[in-house]
């Protein structure tokens, strides 16, 4: 017995340091992959500046867009591995024609570990009459998500190249905006999910592509944009605005 125990401490310590190695690998690894992620370009920190039309404000959840409008507010989230304010360009349009917006900061720039994050952005907000959410990708697959287990808290989604994986209500409308030239959403995903967004009006965007929703350059599997950016977040912005009115 006294001459076991050694090996079986020994042995004990060599799987302690085994998963100890394993763990460390994996960490690196998640480290690398939320690291290496799309930054905003010079356009998008250019949106983030305050001046007459919109008042811009950053906190540790996120940026608020606040223009004219003091009804309507969209609780956006971004894209996986795309900084958050590259999404400025649009929203800070949205904002500047009525509908504010609070973007939100995803840990580790995911959604899949912030879905809840619409609720923290409620309580950083003043009250507004019609709230909505949405988000680009799979932002916009979680905001759906979100939607779906809160329903009475938002009077619509707003889906950018993206689609829900949850049944929403019946009486919650659902805007779908995407590009022709999109190489990133998966149309049989997005066919297949339809059924779970049985009020919706889809806005498809001719010339259009996955990663100008944003301002962030070229997407990895994206097709090429026929468009300028602008055309996109212009018409983008067309469908919102007028979504609201559903």
């Amino acid at each position: 017995m006294d001459v076991k125990q050694p090996q079986k401490k020994s042995a004990g310590k060599r799987i302690g340091m085994t998963l100890l190695v394993i763990a460390v690998v994996l960490l690196a690894l998640f480290l690398f992959y939320t690291e290496n992620y799309y930054h905003a370009d010079r356009t998008a920190v250019m949106s983030l500046r305050t001046d007459d039309h919109a008042v811009v404000t950053s906190s540790w959840n996120g940026v608020m867009f606040d223009g004219p409008g003091t009804e309507d507010l969209l609780i956006f989230y971004p894209g996986g591995k795309v900084e958050e304010t590259a999404y400025a360009p649009l929203l800070r349009q949205l904002a500047e024609e009525g509908l504010d917006v609070f973007l939100v900061r995803m840990p580790c720039r995911l959604a899949v570990f912030g879905v809840n994050k619409a609720a923290e952005a409620l309580e950083e907000v003043d009250d507004y009459d019609h709230v909505y959410i949405g988000g680009h990708s799979l932002g916009g697959a979680m905001a759906a998500n979100y939607a779906a287990k809160h329903p009475e808290e938002m009077d619509g989604v707003i889906l950018l190249a993206a689609y829900s994986t949850k049944a929403l209500p019946e009486d919650l409308p659902v805007l779908s905006v995407y590009g022709t030239e999109d190489g990133v959403l998966n149309r049989g995903k997005y066919e297949e999910n339809l059924a779970n967004v049985p009020d919706l009006q889809e806005v498809v965007i001719e010339g259009g592509n996955h990663a100008c929703f944003g301002s962030y350059g070229e997407q990895a599997g994206d097709g090429e944009a026929r468009i300028d950016p602008e055309r996109q977040w212009d018409k983008t912005a067309e469908a919102i605005l007028t979504f609201l009115q559903h």
